[in-house]
């Protein structure tokens, strides 16, 4: 049973059930190709929308697919391999960033853009920055923490992102712990803007910075999940089902004209609603006709007034 997702519409996408069931991951860039990745033969396949194939890349050992949304220059990780491959649109290697000659053991990469790694050297328990393109390093950090179960590798805006099997954790470049929680079968980090975002099994997360996880997609029957800026994407009994964002986006607009009409009117009925200012002229006529009233009630205007009446028509007759 589908447990969590706040979009009711889903889509079933036109892609072989065996090619499906052999998959290893699956991820899916903002054009709304998908990227099937296959343990069994160490293979990745580009697909389009329509389950078209675009490309594929045979690999001979284990490489880890760090993301894909921009799909001209996709980065893979081997640990095996000691190297990062970086392939384009049609799944040919562009790029080949080799590590054993300059490095110890390299357990994780992150490729920050075009020019920069982060890579996490296990052997020496170091940080590194590193410029690919010149292969020149630029900074390096003492960062002895815990390579055990290690999945992924973020950095953004001076926070190291590590994430494993089982938690989610959060430093500085100083190596301190500003946030860790528990996660169950950690995969990768996806980011958006500033948003970070955790791909699991059959969960995605949101990172509120310094605060809380927060669960933005689930199904406990999915196999795989993925997500892109338009749709979440799953993988369940060997079939591909694509939920839309779009209406969504689209709903939350309207409410916005209805909630700032109301404030104008209730301004608008404050002066109205409101009584008269003390002092007033009509409040003071008032105020003083009452008290002759009060006082003496022949003495009042209005009791003059009747008297003034009779008087003339008794001089008339």
């Amino acid at each position: 049973m589908f447990i969590f997702c706040p979009f009711s519409a889903q889509k079933s996408l036109p892609l072989d059930t065996l090619k499906l069931k052999e998959a290893k991951d699956m991820l899916a860039d903002d054009y709304g190709n998908l990227y099937i990745y296959k343990n069994k033969d160490f293979s990745l396949t580009k697909y389009d929308s329509l389950g078209k194939q675009i490309g594929q890349m045979m690999l001979t050992v284990p490489f880890k697919v760090q993301n894909v949304q921009n799909p001209l220059s996709v980065p893979l990780f081997s640990e095996n391999a000691q190297e990062l491959k970086f392939v384009d649109q049609n799944m040919n290697e562009i790029q080949r960033v080799d590590f054993k000659q300059k490095f110890g053991f390299i357990k994780m990469a992150y490729a920050e853009d075009l020019q920069q790694l982060w890579l996490l050297d296990e052997s020496t328990k170091r940080l590194i920055q590193y410029n690919f393109r010149n292969e020149t390093i630029i900074n390096s950090y003492p960062f002895d923490a815990s390579f055990d179960d290690l999945m992924d590798l973020l950095v953004y805006e001076n926070k190291i992102y590590i994430l494993t099997r089982q938690a989610f954790r959060v430093y500085t470049f100083k190596f301190e712990k500003i946030f860790e929680a528990p996660v169950e079968n950690g995969k990768r980090f996806r980011r958006e803007n500033e948003n970070i975002l955790v791909i699991t099994n059959n969960i995605i997360l949101k990172y509120i910075q310094e605060k809380e996880m927060v669960k933005i997609f689930q199904d406990p029957e999915a196999r795989i999940v993925d997500k892109n800026t338009l749709s979440y994407f799953e993988i369940k009994a060997n079939k591909l089902y694509l939920y839309s964002l779009e209406k969504n986006k689209k709903a939350e607009p309207q409410k916005e004209p209805d909630e700032k009409q109301k404030e104008p009117e209730q301004e608008v009925k404050q002066p109205e609603e409101k009584p008269a200012e003390s002092g007033s002229p009509e409040e003071k006529l008032e105020k003083k006709t009452q008290e002759i009233e009060d006082k003496n009630p022949s003495e009042s205007s209005l009791q003059k007034l009747i008297e003034d009446i009779s008087t003339l028509e008794s001089g008339g007759n």
